[in-house]
């Protein structure tokens, strides 16, 4: 049993969840489900003013499937590791946690049911106002109503700012409709992503075919899910296969357009002899993780005859990263320069202004000194010139000098 602080210690007799009581947890109530602890330690953090979250779960030692043990804490329980941002984060997330003590356990009992022991009820933080509250994040949820409605709204096109403002008007403001706007775009952006629209793959099996037909050296590749659901698309056609002899280092990106369904729009590209832009397979991807990176690149792999890159440019994303490193460990990862340059505008805001001294100076850094020392030197420079000595983003980029500079 684990209590952090005060403590409720006057154990009460039972008290089956479900009848007339209070919204405060008290010792000795019963629950059904976990769930239904959850959603009442939920509603009863709502009405307090904080957000609730799963903290962990003991399994039994018999079985280690049944769970007899679950802890819900406030959401800024505990306290962030340390802080393991490199190069790859161009937006660090806001420290929310400041190790509040609220905490509510519940335990398995001989019936299946749940019985709540655990009780610490005081925060060392400022609670939410009745106002803010569905700001919090585990108050916020989008009911099988409202997706209904988000749905009928979207396929008859109408604009996402009028609609939300009607359906805020009928909650009677924001506070009673039970999610934001960004909830919406969410729920949007992960319905269209998880299946392509009627006729999609018929057209798109039709344009693959009849390419095959054209030319046989046109390739493409497509990744299904258990459902047999179209997840990742790769293609590549004979010009791609004929520039990709002569020139081979790559660049890989996914900041492109994206079509309406959101999916990333991943593009080989590099230059030739003339620098002109040239292409070397382009993909429509289901998401961003390792896993689709990593088949990514190993369809790509396939496709030229495991004949895989020397050098590659790609953004500062943990994820590719790590399905490169994990699929062509041989081959050299760079950083793209206009990736770093969009990075610190982000983190440098009017450091950056176009034909600013301090712009001038990093891409004298970037692009014209070849000798180590030389880099060195102007970069120390750079920074006292400046006043940017403890400049937090300077320091992670300079930890990657080598993939850049």
């Amino acid at each position: 049993m684990h209590n952090i602080g005060k403590s409720m210690t006057q154990v009460m007799k039972n008290v089956e969840f479900g009848g007339d009581v209070d919204s405060k947890p008290r010792l000795g109530m019963v629950f059904n489900t976990e769930k239904e602890a959850y959603d009442f330690y939920n509603s009863y953090g709502g009405t307090t003013g904080f957000s609730i979250r799963r903290d962990f779960a003991h399994k039994s030692r018999k079985d280690k499937t049944t769970l007899t043990c679950w802890r819900f804490v406030c959401n800024k329980a505990g306290i962030r590791c340390k802080d393991k941002r490199d190069i790859y984060t161009s937006k660090p997330r806001a420290e929310t946690r400041s190790e509040c003590p609220a905490l509510m356990s519940i335990y398995v009992m001989e019936n299946g049911k749940y019985e709540y022991r655990d009780f610490v009820e005081e925060h060392n933080h400022i609670l939410h106002t009745p106002e803010t509250t569905y700001f919090m994040r585990s108050q916020r949820q989008i009911q099988d109503i409202h997706a209904h409605e988000i749905d009928l709204a979207d396929d008859l096109g109408m604009k996402e700012k009028t609609i939300f403002k009607t359906w805020v008007k009928q909650a009677g403001g924001k506070e009673n409709l039970g999610y934001t706007r960004v909830d919406r775009w969410n729920y949007l952006r992960t319905r269209r992503q998880c299946s392509l629209s009627y006729g999609e793959v018929g057209s798109l099996l039709k344009y693959f075919e009849n390419q095959s037909r054209i030319n046989p050296s046109f390739t493409y590749s497509m990744q299904l899910v258990s459902d047999e659901q179209i997840t990742n698309i790769f293609l590549v056609d004979p010009k791609m296969l004929i520039d990709y002899a002569q020139f081979g280092d790559v660049s890989f990106g996914t900041t492109f357009c994206t079509n309406k369904e959101f999916r990333p729009l991943g593009i080989f590209s590099g230059f030739n002899h003339h620098r002109g832009t040239i292409i070397f397979g382009a993909a429509l991807l289901y998401d961003e993780t390792v896993e689709s990176f990593m088949w990514l690149f190993e369809t790509f792999a396939e496709a030229y005859g495991q004949k895989k890159p020397i050098t590659i440019f790609m953004d500062q994303d943990i994820a590719m990263a790590k399905a490169l490193h994990e699929v062509w460990p041989k081959t050299w990862h760079g950083f793209c320069t206009w990736h770093i340059m969009q990075n610190g505008i982000t983190h440098l805001g009017h450091m950056m202004k176009d034909g600013s001294a301090f712009l001038k100076d990093l891409k004298k850094c970037i692009f014209e000194y070849e000798q180590e020392l030389q880099f060195e030197y102007f970069w120390e420079k750079l920074l006292c010139n400046h006043g940017m000595e403890k400049n937090s983003w300077l320091d992670r980029i300079y930890g990657f000098k080598y993939k850049w500079a």
